[in-house]
């Protein structure tokens, strides 16, 4: 087991609520948000914050399941964790936190477990303002318009500029939090929260800014909200896999002038009909691109109901193609074309239409041909017919 520093901040998970009004069928802290219970989450944000010692309240009968998540989330800041049980109320859970801290210990942060998807990044902000005389309390400002009421009677509007909504973690300076827990103790008063408390004995308590991502999971709608949260990060940290899409193109030959394919010019031959230069190497990539890509073919986009593109060349198709991906978050990987004909004869002008191909799209291309030994309409001569297959990469 790694023997970590000794820290002077300690964070007291409070897990021993008994979740009433959640109604998941066992205390709050251990219910599932997904695979993992509410709990664990409030967890790993803490270990994913500044090391120090963390003491787990949990209720009585459930001290197991909470070793086994402090466990699970703390890997090899394990020395740094340990679970107690709580009392029967929040107050009194606390405090049986407190008394689990090391001697070491200065700076004292009181964290509910309910508030499981709490960033790292406020934990630590809460323990750098903590000082000696102070506590912190992260808080959010109040966006809804609010009422004071007299049972169905709206008295008065409240102004929301002086309110704020109290989140944890909170922190205190120890010696001044215990001293506050004795006192209320002595006076048989329960605080619904430790800034309340800590206040009441007379200390100063500063706001800090809070997170949305704090709130606290009561009910089963906020159940809901976190688990879509954290679809939603898993969703943005999951790997940029590569999209494969595969393109055909036919044409027969019969056009004007001379023979387009692959990008290149080629004197002397049959051109090919079609809607622009019938270059059907060119019009498979650009299939296999916006297919891949999701983003429909190149009907949609270069069609005859798109007259600006006739008598088009590849490179005005390819260009805009590669355009349209950047566009919509692709770039292209590699592609890959095959040709079936029986001319022209391509041996000779393969590296010649790869550049060109490769220099347009700003990708890897490969161009191969081959003919079907006279079957069909390409081993007639009647035309050409291209497969392409082209990967792209969500950027």
């Amino acid at each position: 087991m790694c023997m970590l520093p000794v820290p002077h901040t300690a964070i007291i998970v409070v897990a021993a609520g008994s979740g009433t009004r959640l109604a998941g069928g066992a205390p709050k802290a251990f219910v599932g948000i997904d695979a993992r219970s509410i709990l664990r989450h409030a967890l790993d944000g803490v270990f994913a914050a500044a090391p120090m010692q963390v003491v787990v309240v949990a209720p009585s009968g459930f001290e197991g399941q909470a070793e086994s998540d402090l466990r699970a989330a703390a890997g090899d800041r394990a020395d740094l964790a340990r679970v107690v049980t709580g009392g029967a109320t929040r107050q009194e859970s606390v405090k049986a936190g407190i008394t689990a801290l090391w001697g070491d210990i200065d700076t004292v942060l009181v964290h509910d477990a309910a508030r499981a998807l709490t960033p790292p990044a406020v934990i630590d902000a809460v323990v750098d303002a903590v000082d000696d005389a102070t506590g912190v309390l992260p808080m959010l400002p109040v966006v809804d318009t609010l009422k004071r009421v007299d049972g169905e009677a709206i008295v008065a509007a409240v102004d929301r500029a002086e309110l704020a909504a109290a989140q944890t973690p909170q922190g205190f300076p120890r010696a001044l939090l215990e001293s506050a827990y004795a006192a209320a103790g002595e006076a048989g008063v329960e605080y619904t929260d430790d800034a309340a408390l800590f206040a009441a004995a007379g200390h100063p308590v500063q706001r800090i800014p809070g997170s949305e991502r704090g709130f606290k999971i009561t009910t089963q709608s906020d159940l809901e909200r976190a688990r879509h949260l954290l679809a939603a990060s898993a969703a943005a940290l999951a790997p940029a896999l590569p999209r494969v899409g595969i393109g055909t193109d036919v044409h027969a030959f019969g056009g004007e002038g001379n023979l387009w394919l692959a990008g290149l010019e080629w004197p002397g031959e049959q051109p090919l009909s079609g809607h622009s230069d019938g270059d059907a190497v060119a019009h498979a990539i650009v299939d296999a691109l916006l297919g891949a890509a999701g983003l429909g073919d190149i009907g949609e986009h270069f069609g005859t109901a798109h007259p600006e593109y006739a008598g088009a060349h590849a490179s005005v198709f390819l260009a805009r193609t590669r355009e349209i991906l950047a566009e919509n978050g692709f770039a292209i990987g590699n592609v890959s074309a095959q040709f079936q004909g029986n001319r022209p004869k391509f041996s000779p002008r393969r590296t010649e239409a790869q550049a060109v191909l490769t220099q347009i799209l700003g990708a890897p291309v490969s161009v191969t041909a081959t003919t079907t030994d006279g079957l069909g309409f390409t081993g007639r001569g009647e035309g050409i017919s291209v497969t392409a297959i082209a990967m792209v990469v969500p950027v």
